[in-house]
């Protein structure tokens, strides 16, 4: 059975010995019931990994660290997901999944057509509840960079940020083929690919992102639900660009981002 993965959020050193935090000694010593001389592996986002031994003495657990791995599981390329905010939790699934699936950053966006509407503090719960989300699917997922998940923001404050790389609209209409749009990618290192709330964009939303040099791109003939839309298109053009990257080593490629 695999050693459990703990997320750290200070820098770690090889050899160290360190004490856990308290909710992560907690989850390791009462929620797995893991024992003093156990095996985990923790990191802190800055690539790699560290084996360590747990010292587990009543509530205290402490880890002495081994050698730094190198060992990443990121993409290839830098593949960005701008989603339109949706209604319920339906975020909570898109954000863990696309940590699964090796997205780097999630852009969530308050579209004309968003039934979820989130300011002020409950905005701020909000994005703190999905980080939370995205740790806890990096840990289980292997991946040993965080998924970064930028503040809610209009869809015209977005268009408006510079862009890292060749931007899609998903639309189930009027759009080129995902597969012959990302054929003219170039030497491209990065995708932004745009998935709509509930309801999808509007005409004067997609209008404005034409204007702004986004390409309206279609995914098969089936209208797809906003939380498999995303997910769907990301699995597709990693596919498609071979950005899998199982044998990866080293930094992923930097993306702007």
């Amino acid at each position: 059975m695999p050693s459990p993965r703990f997320y750290c959020s200070f820098a770690l050193a090889p050899h160290a010995r360190i004490e856990l935090p308290e909710a992560i000694a907690h989850h390791a010593a009462r929620v797995l019931r893991l024992r003093d001389g156990d095996t985990a592996v923790l990191f802190d986002g800055n690539g790699g990994e560290y084996p360590a031994t747990l010292r587990i003495a009543g509530k205290a657990v402490h880890a002495e660290l081994g050698a730094h791995d190198p060992r990443e599981a990121e993409l290839a390329g830098g593949l960005t997901l701008v989603q339109g905010l949706p209604s319920g939790d339906k975020m909570d699934w898109i954000v863990e999944k696309a940590v699964e699936l090796g997205v780097r950053r999630l852009v969530p966006v308050a579209a004309q057509r968003s039934v979820l509407q989130l300011n002020g503090e409950r905005q701020d719960k909000r994005l703190a509840h999905w980080r939370r989300i995205a740790t806890a699917a990096s840990e289980q997922c292997g991946r040993n960079r965080l998924m970064r998940i930028e503040p809610v923001m209009p869809l015209a404050r977005w268009l408006e940020t510079a862009s890292t790389g060749r931007r899609l609209l998903c639309h189930p209409e009027n759009g080129t083929p995902l597969k012959a749009a990302l054929r003219n990618l170039g030497d491209a290192r990065a995708v932004e690919l745009l998935v709509g709330p509930e309801g999808g964009w509007s005409d004067t939303e997609r209008d404005a992102a034409r204007a702004a040099g986004v390409d309206v791109v279609s995914f098969g003939p089936r209208v797809l639900r906003t939380e498999t839309a995303g997910l769907a298109l990301a699995a597709a053009t990693t596919a498609l660009l071979d950005w899998d990257a199982d044998e990866a080593t080293g930094a992923p490629v930097d993306s702007g981002t």
